[in-house]
């Protein structure tokens, strides 16, 4: 599997700029660049990636989406006067030409090319591209919004054609609509274009009626254009993370993409003037972690808007760190989804109900009364048809970027903390260690005595047997140093999984720890105290659970189909919302006898929960399962990427459980609130 993160950048790409007076244009400033750079070199993150040289993108490759004639209307500016300059942007919208613009948006299409030969030539395993201008609004014969040529989507075209890719997904996280993109690719069901964007209800730029929920492609494209759109600002972390957990992942997933290009625009975060929305800088982080584990982890970030320099350039920041497997931050805020979120879910998978398995299931019709309402102005009343700032505080816009600032200071400097100096640690038996990869630290040396007496509480038979003892012993000595953050990770093979786990958790309380998810696969034979809230108990295992399910004790009756895996719709659609909602510091993922996730689902789970406390993680393993034991060391030390595998239709019995359990528990769980099913009165 390839490794590394691969970062492409050229200073020459700031030459690019506004040359007279446009209020619509002047945000888009070649500091945009310039500070992700120098944000980058603060945080040591250039030094730990590949630099990549950037090249011009040539015009074979630009009019593999763009008309010839478009690129030569282009190629002239170069040598134009400011008034000619002046003269051929005001043909287009949100536009300006410099006698530069022709080179930069040439490296720009170059730059995104030569991260995409990076990916798939297996050189690096993903990487970003810090570029400008823009691109996702850019059309075959137009530029628009600040773009010039489609980087993006001349990337996808790109793929295809050098490397036979067959499958790509293109995931629009800024905040406005990449009309460019989806007017490409609307008739094609090899590219599964994915956007959120501030709507409105038609009111917002670049007020378009297809970028509503219902346009979802055309001819063999149809299914194959997700649009979100926004119908209010404010968009919190949540907002953000529900949509990818209940529409875009299970769609993804099915989908099976060959490569996944970001159109990584950060005026969705918090304090732009554009976006007007509030999700933090590691949002971002745990945004592309979940896009991580799509196509063998071949993920390329383009950038695209993002208008207050200190909110993007800690996003960017935040998405190189996850690029590079850095241990992700807490997700801030409260994981609750707003009333507007859930309409737009709600609509969207009600639209692609027809075209989706993974949405096949949903009882849902459109919300004509909401979402579906095509807004018409009232008499005078107009409507926003370009781009500009929106402020409902009254504020100074200067006033509101010192706010930001003033905010991303403190915050960044709580969530961030200093890595542990090593990744995973094990405890297993010599004839297991041959398994392991070479850089794994191998714990031989726990306490024994001290373990006595935590292990007569449950179990005093075992006291005397010296190989339990040492396993145990070892376990609490790495959970100690996950604890105190001397590691990361740590796996334990033991003959008795359910002992070690109850004792784990008991420990766990002793060092004072308040939420700990323990996640225990199979069949399960420990007694927990869970009423406190300081232990999430999730058992997923093959047979029914006597026990009537509570907020802190779950029990999945999980039947796993033997043509293929379908544990995404259980991932995406209860575990993870559980876990983000509950959001632990520690978890405990316990891996007991007849477990029925099989060698892949292990994994899975494991490596979308390093998402959660810090990628703090202990998995213990029943000595009978010890099989999984090199894919789940590679997991935790970020050198593998498990992969779903074939899509196929999910079980009823099991549909019918996670549906059940949303229903019961989406007033303690906010998070798994998936569509406006949930009455108003009861939110």
């Amino acid at each position: 599997m390839a490794s590394g993160t691969a970062l492409l950048y050229d200073d020459e790409m700031t030459s690019h700029k506004l040359l007279w007076e446009d209020s619509v244009c002047d945000i888009e400033i070649p500091e945009r660049l310039s500070s992700c750079y120098e944000n980058l070199k603060h945080y040591n993150l250039v030094e730990r990636c590949l630099s990549v040289p950037v090249r011009e993108g040539t015009e074979e490759e630009i009019t593999l989406v763009h008309s010839l004639d478009y690129l030569e209307i282009v190629e002239k500016t170069q040598k134009m006067s400011k008034e000619e300059l002046q003269k051929a942007s005001a043909n287009y919208d949100a536009v300006f030409f410099h006698p530069t613009t022709y080179r930069c948006a040439k490296l720009a299409v170059g730059a995104t090319l030569q991260l995409v030969d990076a990916v798939m030539s297996g050189t690096t395993r993903n990487g970003m591209a810090l570029v400008r201008p823009p691109g996702h609004h850019s059309q075959r014969s137009a530029a628009n919004g600040f773009c010039v040529f489609n980087n993006v989507a001349i990337a996808a075209k790109y793929a295809q054609q050098k490397y036979g890719v067959q499958r790509v997904l293109i995931v629009d996280w800024d905040v406005h609509h990449g009309q460019g993109i989806q007017y490409i690719f609307e008739e094609d069901p090899s590219v599964l274009y994915f956007s959120w964007h501030r709507f409105e209800h038609q009111r917002y730029w670049p007020c378009l009626r297809e970028s509503d929920y219902d346009v979802v492609g055309h001819g063999k494209g149809e299914g194959f254009n997700i649009n979100v759109p926004w119908n209010k600002v404010g968009m919190k972390n949540s907002d953000y993370l529900a949509v990818f957990l209940h529409v875009l992942l299970p769609v993804a997933f099915e989908f099976d993409p060959e490569l996944v290009l970001i159109s990584a625009g950060y005026d969705s975060g918090i304090g732009d003037p554009e976006g007007q929305m509030s999700a933090t800088p590691e949002c971002f982080a745990h945004l592309t972690h979940f896009l991580m584990h799509l196509a063998k982890g071949k993920l390329c970030v383009v950038l695209e808007g993002g208008y207050h320099l200190r909110s993007l350039s800690e996003s960017v920041c935040m998405t190189i760190k996850t690029l590079l497997g850095d241990p992700l931050p807490s997700l801030s805020g409260e994981m609750k989804p707003c009333l507007s979120a859930l309409e737009s879910m709600h609509d969207v998978k009600a639209a692609h109900k027809p075209y989706w398995k993974c949405l096949s299931f949903e009882d849902l019709t459109p919300l004509k009364e909401l979402s579906t309402k095509l807004y018409q102005p009232e008499d005078g009343e107009a409507v926003q048809t370009s781009i500009s700032l929106w402020n409902p505080t009254g504020k100074t816009n200067s006033d509101e970027a010192a706010e930001t600032d003033k905010f991303l200071e403190l915050h960044m400097k709580e969530i961030l903390s200093p890595e542990p100096s090593a990744k995973t640690v094990v405890a297993v038996a010599a004839r297991n260690a041959e398994m392991l990869p070479s850089s794994v630290q191998i714990e031989t040396n726990g306490e024994t005595e001290e373990l006595k007496g935590l292990v007569c509480e449950f179990a005093a038979e075992f006291v005397k047997e010296d190989k339990i003892l040492n396993v145990l012993g070892n376990m609490l000595a790495i959970l100690e140093k996950i604890v105190k953050k001397k590691v990361t990770s740590g796996l334990v093979v033991s003959p008795e999984a359910s002992l070690s786990s109850a004792l784990a958790l008991k420990h766990c309380c002793n060092l004072r720890l308040q939420k700990v998810l323990c996640i225990f696969v199979g069949e399960m034979d420990m007694k927990i105290d869970l009423d406190d809230g300081k232990v999430c108990l999730i058992n997923i295992c093959g047979k029914q659970c006597e026990q009537a399910n509570t907020k802190y004790s779950i029990s999945l009756n999980w039947k796993e189909d033997a043509e293929g895996s379908t544990f995404s719709s259980l991932l995406f659609g209860f575990i993870l919302p559980v876990a983000y909602s509950y959001q632990p510091d520690l978890m405990i993922i316990t891996v007991g006898s007849n477990q029925i996730l099989g060698t892949n689902g292990i994994p899975l789970l494991i490596s979308f929960l390093q998402g959660l406390a810090q990628s703090r993680i202990l998995a213990l393993i029943q000595d009978t399962e010890a099989q999984l034991l090199e894919a789940l060391a590679k997991t935790l030390m970020g050198d593998f990427t498990p992969c779903f595998g074939t899509c196929t239709a999910v079980l009823q019995e099991n549909i019918q459980m996670v549906k059940e359990l949303q229903e019961q528990l989406q007033q303690e769980w906010k998070m798994l609130q998936c569509s406006v099913n949930v009455s108003k009165s009861e939110r």
